[in-house]
């Protein structure tokens, strides 16, 4: 499922991402598909890069 979401967000153009932000949306995606608990919205202001 993480696998094809990231395939169709790349084949449509919506994001171009490097292996490790990949990783960091594979890694926020399994956690929202498995938690027992609602998922909330983070806002991100920050980069994976400092």
């Amino acid at each position: 499922m993480v696998e094809m979401a990231l395939k169709h967000m790349e084949g449509n153009g919506v994001v171009q991402l490097d292996e490790e932000r990949k990783a960091a949306m594979v890694n926020n995606l399994l956690v929202a598909l498995v938690s027992e608990g609602e998922t909330h919205p983070v806002i991100n202001t920050g980069t994976l890069y400092t």
